[in-house]
C-alpha cells in the first residue's frame, strides 16, 4: 500500500446497516483523518502504560512489604485488584469508545491513569495501595481498547498490519520493561521514594501523552451508537471477579469455603452472561460482546492460540522474578537487568513478525514461535539444573534470548489472527474482546501456573518447582505448535 493510504481520510470504521444515507433518512458515515505516524506513536505510548504497570510491581514486592508492613496475601491483592478491574471493564471500555468517541475515551483514560498512579505512589498503607490499584486497572480499561479500535478504524491493508505489528512489539517489550524498570527504580531510590517511584514515573509520561493525544490522534466512533448493556456488563464483571479472585487468593488462604463457592458461581455467571448476550443480539439490541463475533473463524483461532500464549507468558514472568530474587538471591537491579536480553529479542522479533507473517503465514509464525520458546525453556532448565545455585546472569542469556524471540512473534500474530475477520463496525467490541482475552489470560496464568509453582516450592524446592511449572507450559506450547500448523496459510 502506498503512503497515500496512510494520509487519505476514510470512514470512522462503521458501515451503515440500513443504506448509505440516500432514501433511508440516515446521514452518511462520518469521515475522519487517517492515522499518522505521530498519532500512532501516541497511541502506543498510552498502550505501554497499563502493560508496564501490570508487571512493574513484581520486583518491588520486598520493598513494599517492608515499607507498608504488608502480608503475602495483601501483596497478591496488589496484583489481583489491578487485574480484576482491568479484565472486567475492558469490553465496556471498548463500547464506550464506540459511543462517545475513541479519542475522548483515550484521553480520559490517560488522565485517570495519571491520577491513580499518584494515588498509588503516595499510598500511606497497603489497603490504600490495593484500592488505588483497583482504580488504576479501571483507568487502564478505559484507555487500552481505544488503541486497537483506533488503529482498526483509521487504517487499512499493509498500514494496518504494520501498526498492529508495532502494537504487538510495544506490548511485548512493555511487559519485560515493567520488570526491568521496576528493578532500576527501586535500586535507584530516587529522592528517597523507593518503590513509590515505579508509580510516580507515570505522571510525566501521562502529561506527554495528553498533550500529544489531543493534537495527533484521529477521532472515530460508531455511526449508530449502541445503548449500554448493563446486564451484560454486570454479569461479565462479576463472573471475572468470581473466577480470578479465588484463583489468586485461594491458595494463600488455604482454599476456604468462599473460594470454592466463587468458582462454582463463576460457571453460573458465565452461563448467564452467554444467555443474556444471545438474547440481546437475537432481539436486535446491542450486546456488550456480540456472540456472533465468535462465529468469525479468525476470532476462534485467535482465542485458542491466545490461551497458551498468555497463560504461559505471565506465569513465566512471575516465576522468573521469584527464581532470580529468592532462588538466586539477585537484588532488584540485577534481577531486572538479567531480563534485558529477553526484552531486546522480544522487541526485535515482534518488529519482524508482520514481515514473517506475509512470507510464511500467521500459522507458521505461531508454530515457529512455539519451537523457539520451547527451546528457550529447555535451555533455561538445563542451565538451572547444571549450574545451581551459583548461576551468573550471562549463563541465562541464551535461554532468555530464545524465549524472547518466541514471545515476540506471538503477540502481534495473535492480534492479527483475531482481528482479521472483524468488520470495522465492530472495532470496539473486537478490540475489547482481544484485550480482555489477553488480560484474563495473564491473570489466570499467574493464578494457575504461578500457584502451582508456589505450592511445589515448600515440598521440592524452587528449582524443581520451576521444572514442573515449565513442563506444563511446554505442553501449552506443543498445543500452539499443532494449532499453528493447522491454520490457513493466509489470513486477511
Amino acid at each position: 500500500m502506498s503512503h497515500d493510504a496512510l494520509t487519505s481520510p476514510r470512514t470512522g470504521g462503521t458501515a451503515p446497516t440500513g443504506g448509505t444515507g440516500t432514501g433511508t433518512g440516515r446521514a452518511p458515515a462520518p469521515r475522519v483523518a487517517a492515522l499518522r505516524p505521530l498519532g500512532l506513536f501516541t497511541l502506543l505510548l498510552g498502550a505501554a502504560l497499563p502493560m508496564i504497570d501490570f508487571f512493574v510491581v513484581n520486583v518491588a514486592f520486598p520493598s513494599i512489604e517492608a515499607d507498608l508492613d504488608a502480608s503475602p496475601a495483601a501483596l497478591e491483592m496488589v496484583v489481583a485488584s489491578y487485574a480484576v478491574a482491568y479484565a472486567s471493564l475492558l469490553v465496556l471500555g471498548g463500547r464506550l469508545g464506540d459511543t462517545f468517541g475513541r479519542r475522548r475515551l483515550f484521553l480520559w483514560g490517560v488522565l485517570a491513569f495519571g491520577i491513580t498512579s499518584l494515588a498509588c505512589g503516595f499510598a500511606p498503607g497497603v489497603w490504600w495501595l490495593i484500592a488505588a490499584r483497583l482504580a488504576q486497572g479501571a483507568a487502564s480499561a478505559m484507555m487500552f481498547p481505544q488503541v486497537l479500535a483506533t488503529i482498526h478504524a483509521t487504517s487499512e491493508g499493509q498500514v494496518r498490519a504494520r501498526a498492529i505489528g508495532l502494537f504487538g512489539s510495544v506490548g511485548g517489550i512493555s511487559i519485560v520493561t515493567g520488570q526491568v524498570l521496576g528493578g532500576v527504580l527501586v535500586a535507584a531510590d530516587l529522592a528517597g521514594t523507593g518503590w513509590r517511584a515505579i508509580f510516580l514515573i507515570n505522571v510525566p509520561v501521562v502529561l506527554i501523552a495528553l498533550a500529544m493525544g489531543a493534537r495527533t490522534v484521529p477521532d472515530s466512533r460508531s455511526e449508530s451508537p449502541a445503548r449500554g448493556d448493563i446486564a451484560g456488563t454486570v454479569l461479565l464483571a462479576c463472573g471475572l471477579v468470581a473466577l480470578l479472585l479465588p484463583l489468586t487468593e485461594g491458595r494463600a488462604a488455604g482454599w476456604p469455603w468462599w473460594s470454592v463457592t466463587l468458582l462454582v458461581a463463576a460457571v453460573v455467571l458465565a452461563c448467564a452472561f452467554v444467555a443474556v448476550e444471545r438474547r440481546e443480539e437475537r432481539e436486535g439490541r446491542s450486546p456488550l460482546l456480540p456472540p456472533s463475533l465468535l462465529r468469525e473463524p479468525g476470532v476462534r483461532r485467535g482465542l485458542l492460540a491466545g490461551a497458551p500464549i498468555f497463560l504461559g507468558f505471565s506465569s513465566f514472568m512471575f516465576e522468573s522474578a521469584l527464581l532470580l530474587q529468592q532462588g538466586l538471591r539477585f537484588g532488584a537491579l540485577k534481577a531486572g537487568l538479567t531480563l534485558v536480553p529477553m526484552g531486546l529479542a522480544q522487541f526485535t522479533a515482534s518488529v519482524l513478525a508482520p514481515r514473517l507473517t506475509e512470507r510464511l503465514g500467521a500459522g507458521r509464525v505461531l508454530a515457529l514461535s512455539a519451537v523457539a520458546q520451547g527451546a528457550g525453556l529447555g535451555a533455561l532448565l538445563l542451565a538451572v539444573f547444571t549450574e545451581w545455585p551459583g548461576l551468573p546472569p550471562l549463563a541465562l542469556a541464551p535461554a532468555l534470548l530464545l524465549c524472547g524471540l518466541g514471545q515476540g512473534l506471538q503477540l502481534p500474530t495473535y492480534y492479527r489472527v483475531l482481528l482479521s475477520g472483524i468488520p470495522a463496525a465492530r472495532a470496539g467490541a473486537g478490540s475489547g474482546l482481544a484485550a480482555t482475552a489477553q488480560q484474563s489470560g495473564l491473570a489466570l496464568g499467574v493464578a494457575t501456573l504461578g500457584s502451582l509453582f508456589l505450592a511445589l516450592i515448600p515440598h521440592y524446592g524452587i528449582r524443581e518447582a520451576l521444572g514442573a511449572a515449565l513442563a506444563v507450559q511446554g505442553c501449552g506450547l506443543l498445543a500452539l505448535l499443532v494449532m499453528g500448523l493447522r491454520m490457513p496459510r493466509r489470513i486477511a
